[in-house]
């Protein structure tokens, strides 16, 4: 397993990517044959991961001072596993309505957007707030 630790500051971010990108490219050499991720593998995951970043970022320590955040990244054999920890503001994910996409929405896409790229996403809120995240290869 990879951790990294961070202050909840939106300049932490990049540093995140690099390495949940460097991570999806690991995982590329560890699932040899058939068990190799998809050409889009790495952008889903960092785009999703940005997302739920961002969503920390910005609503999670609201009001808040920065907390400190935790990727942690587990390979397994078909798949890899974020698990993205915080200790801000908790929510209901199933409170958040799907987003129009026929009006072309600015923001409150990024729950949909994680949605749509990873193929198990769940959410337990507490201290911490455990927001995990799963793709296949």
């Amino acid at each position: 397993m990879i951790q990294l630790r961070f202050p909840g500051l939106l300049p932490y971010r990049d540093v995140a990517l690099r390495v949940v990108s460097a991570s999806c490219k690991v995982a590329g050499k560890l699932g040899g044959g058939a068990h190799r991720p998809s050409k889009d593998f790495a952008d889903q995951v960092v785009s999703a991961c940005g997302e739920a970043l961002n969503n920390i970022f910005i609503h999670g320590f609201r009001n808040l001072p920065p907390g400190e955040v935790v990727v942690e990244i587990e390979f397994e054999p078909k798949r890899l596993v974020l698990r993205i920890l915080d200790d801000g503001h908790s929510f209901d994910p199933s409170l958040i309505p799907p987003p129009d996409l026929d009006g072309l929405p600015e923001s409150g896409m990024g729950l949909f957007i994680i949605r749509s790229f990873m193929d198990v996403v769940s959410y337990q809120p507490g201290r911490p707030n455990t927001l995990l995240l799963a793709k296949s290869f």
